[in-house]
Order: C-alpha cells, then sequence, then structure tokens
C-alpha cells in the first residue's frame, strides 16, 4: 500500500527508514506543541481555557498541513505554526487590544482573521503558479546560499535558545561562549537556578549526543540521528537523577492525558472576529496581510529550496518537483491553523533532520502528522524530551547543510555577496524570509551597478523592491 501511494522504490527509500525518518523530524520540533501556545498566549497568562485551544490548534493545523503535504506533494517535510511568526502574531495581538480596547481573547479571534485572509491569498496564488513562479525567480547565487545559510541558523538556535539556557541579560546562552570560561558562578546561580550543574548537565548531553550521532552515520547505522537523540535523553535523565537529585519523569505523574477538546471549542475552534479585525483600520490591516504574506512566504520558500537541495530533489536550475503541491500544502495548513486557533503553518527547518536520517517521501510528513496529532493524548510524554537532545540534532543536520558552500562561485561576487549577507543574516535576524529579501536586495544591487542590470529578471527586481518597502517600514 505504501509503495503505491509514495513510491518508495523510486525515491530509493523504504518503509522503515521512511517511520525513522518521520519520528526524527517529530522529536526535532516537538518543542513547538507546548512553545507556541506559550508565545501566543503570554505563557498561560490569558487563560488557561486559550493555552488548552491554541495547544489543540497546533496539533491539528500541522497534522492536517503534513497530510496534504504526504499526500499531495508526496515530500518529506513537515509543518507546524513558525516560530518567529507566532512572535509577531502575539504582538499583532497585544497592539489590537490597545487599538481597539477589546480584551485579549477577542483580538486574538481577530488577529486569526489576517491568518485566514493570508491563507487563503496563497492558496489562490499556489493553484495560480504564482508562488512557484515566484520560487524560480530567485537567482542562483541566492538558492545556493539558503540551505548554508539554514545549516548556520540550525547551529545557532541548537547551541542557543532551543537548549532553554538563557544568558544573565536574558538573551540567548551561547556554549561556545559562555560555557568555556565566560560564565562566572554568580551568573550561573542567577541564570541556571542551582550553579553550574544544570548547564553543566545540559551542555555535556548536548555534545555528547553530537557524537555519538557523528559516530553511527560513520559507521553507517541507519537511523543515526534518532538514536543519538536517544542516547543523549538517557544521559540527561540518568544526570537529572544522580547529580541534581531530580527526578526527569515526576510530570508524568500528574499529567492529564484527556485532549482539551471543549476549550478550543469555547475559544479558537471557527472563532473569527471579523468585527474586531475591521475596527483596526484598513491601512493596518492590509499592511499586517502583506507583512504576514511576505514572511511566511520566504521562509517556506527558503526551507524547501534549502532542505531539498540537501536531499538531493532539485535538478540542475536548483528546481524542485511538485514544488506547487508542497506550496499549496503550506497553503491549506494556514487556512486550518486560522480556522482551528493558532498563526501562520510554515513548513519547518527541522525537516532537514528527518531528510538526514533518510526521508524522501510523504510516508516521512505522514508519520510526523500522525505523532502531531498523538500528542493531543500524550503530549507529557513527549514533553520529557530535553532540549539538549534536539539540540543535538540540529547542530549535526546544520553542519551537514554547509556543505552546499562548495557549490557557490567564489570568485563571482554576484553569487558570493548575496551568499555572505544571508550567511550572517539568517542566525541573527532568525528569519529564513529576512536573509532572503536581504539577498536579493544585494544581488540586485550589485547587478545593476555593474551594468549588468538586463540580467536581473522583472519579478527579481519587484521582489527586491517590495522588501526594501518592508525593511523602511520596519513591519
Amino acid at each position: 500500500m505504501f509503495e503505491k501511494i509514495f513510491k518508495l522504490k523510486e525515491n530509493g527509500t523504504t518503509v522503515r527508514t521512511e517511520l525513522l525518518a518521520g519520528l526524527t523530524t517529530f522529536m526535532t520540533m516537538a518543542y513547538i506543541i507546548a512553545l507556541n501556545p506559550n508565545l501566543l498566549t503570554g505563557f498561560g497568562a490569558n487563560g488557561a481555557d486559550l493555552w488548552n485551544g491554541v495547544f489543540m490548534a497546533t496539533c491539528i493545523s500541522s497534522a492536517i498541513g503534513m497530510f496534504v503535504m504526504a499526500f499531495l506533494a508526496n515530500k518529506p517535510f513537515a509543518m507546524a505554526p513558525g516560530m518567529g511568526l507566532n512572535s509577531f502574531f502575539a504582538v499583532v495581538v497585544a497592539n489590537i487590544v490597545g487599538i481597539t480596547g477589546l480584551s485579549y481573547l477577542e483580538s486574538f479571534q481577530a488577529a486569526l482573521v489576517i491568518i485566514l485572509i493570508e491563507g487563503i491569498v496563497f492558496l489562490v496564488l499556489s493553484v495560480l503558479n504564482i508562488r512557484d513562479k515566484i520560487v524560480n525567480a530567485i537567482p542562483l547565487g541566492v538558492r545556493l546560499g539558503i540551505a548554508p545559510a539554514i545549516g548556520l541558523m540550525l547551529m545557532n538556535i541548537g547551541l542557543g535558545s532551543n537548549a532553554g539556557i538563557y544568558s544573565e541579560t536574558g538573551g540567548p546562552f551561547f556554549a561556545m561562549r559562555d560555557f568555556f570560561g565566560a560564565m562566572t558562578p554568580s551568573v550561573a546561580q542567577s541564570t541556571m537556578g542551582s550553579g553550574y550543574g544544570p548547564m553543566v548537565l545540559t551542555v555535556a548531553t548536548m555534545f555528547i549526543g553530537l557524537f555519538a550521532i557523528i559516530v553511527l552515520d560513520h559507521k553507517g547505522v541507519k537511523g543515526s540521528v534518532l538514536l543519538g537523540m536517544l542516547i543523549a535523553s538517557v544521559i540527561y535523565w540518568a544526570g537529572s537523577f544522580i547529580f541534581l537529585g531530580q527526578n526527569p519523569f515526576a510530570s508524568l505523574t500528574t499529567a492529564s492525558f484527556v485532549p482539551p477538546f471543549a476549550d478550543m471549542a469555547s475559544t479558537t475552534l471557527f472563532k473569527l472576529n471579523f468585527k474586531a479585525f475591521f475596527d483596526i483600520g484598513w491601512f493596518t490591516a492590509i499592511t499586517l496581510v502583506i507583512t504576514f504574506c511576505m514572511i511566511d512566504m520566504f521562509d517556506t520558500i527558503g526551507t524547501l529550496v534549502g532542505t531539498a537541495s540537501r536531499a538531493g530533489m532539485v535538478d540542475k536550475e536548483g528546481n524542485m518537483p511538485n514544488m506547487k503541491e508542497a506550496l499549496l500544502a503550506d497553503a491549506v495548513g494556514t487556512v486550518a491553523g486560522a480556522l482551528t486557533g493558532t498563526s501562520t503553518v510554515t513548513t519547518f527547518v527541522e525537516s532537514a533532520s528527518g531528510v538526514e536520517a533518510g526521508g524522501r517521501t510523504g510516508l516521512t510528513a505522514l508519520t510526523t502528522g500522525i505523532l502531531f496529532l498523538a500528542c493531543m493524548f500524550i503530549a507529557p510524554i513527549a514533553a520529557i524530551i530535553p532540549a539538549a537532545a534536539t539540540s543535538a540534532a540540529l547542530i549535526y543536520v546544520g553542519i551537514l547543510m554547509m556543505n552546499g558552500l562548495k557549490n557557490v562561485d567564489f570568485d563571482d561576487k554576484t553569487q558570493i555577496v548575496p551568499v555572505a549577507i544571508m550567511l550572517i543574516g539568517m542566525p541573527v535576524s532568525g528569519s529564513i524570509g529576512h536573509a532572503i529579501g536581504l539577498g536579493l536586495i544585494s544581488y540586485t544591487i550589485i547587478k545593476v551597478f555593474t551594468g549588468k542590470a538586463k540580467d536581473v529578471s522583472l519579478l527579481t527586481y519587484i521582489i527586491s523592491a517590495l522588501f526594501l518597502v518592508k525593511f523602511f517600514l520596519a513591519v
């Protein structure tokens, strides 16, 4: 059955490999299931009912998007509410509260209208192949830099905030900067709560997991990424119990395994507040819709192109087959998110971990989607996987994605300059879309001022101009 639907042999994979890849992807991105409702509700400050509603919406809309990705596009890419976009959504909700004087819940429901419009726009653009044309309009030099830049961003995430460690100023903690000599006992005490112990355990777990993945992969062990994460998890659990005197499974004794369907129905499910949406003003509304569209579009395009390049799913021109269907899945996920109660659903960069584990077809995405649905019932179990273990996988995949730099012509300024800008722009801004925008702008400017303006397509000029306007308006 799986062979007929997903064409496993044609794609050089097996059911076992795809299932392991789907599980690997899930483990590296399961954090979003709890983090997304935290970010969108002020870490529960705006009511447990709303938190539960967003939690359910996160699981359901992500799964819907992945099912479409699996059966329509037959690609191994996973989807969930996008990081960055969810934080921006929370800011928008707060601004609507200030503009209209409505409650946070009512303003939240108004902001969902923005996401619905964005999703519908993308559905239309995807059906008409316009989004596909935008992908093809990205110059080769910029395309070549997307995967390595994503790799740096993954390493940045893995070495910093994904591990859940923060500096004394509240910013991200970076193991290579703060752990090796720069941290003082007083700082460690204030930031970690109990001295060096948790910090040492987290960093040690992260690097042991990374080296375990590398060794297993070198020996040709199938599922090396997943096994490395499991090894790291066991080490973290044992360390927590032996050295910190903590029971890593304590939360399971009081956890609820009953999905809060009633809370979602009362707060977010089909709760679109059109009246409050129109109260924010047409100019603000249009600006917000365009902003969400641009960020989501290029985040998705960047993830698809970068991950597909790493997996060998692109042709000589850097084009991926079934791109239209993959983009359509992204649009359907966003609409599903708006209707169930969460911010923009987009293709996740953590999909690269599943691809690295061998995932090549939609069966990988289907597996991850089913696990997301299962999390409505088993979320407490998923929550005990330590962030340090997923960090190991993210760092490893990030290192591998840097391999794409070998395809860049370092003697061609129109290639190396946009690539260099994206390499620094992506991890610093935390946005794939913004980094691509910077790359496109730099490419266009170089071409124009070196007398090669005709080499730039009309669509590239338009996209570059739109990004300039967006950056200038700072929205």
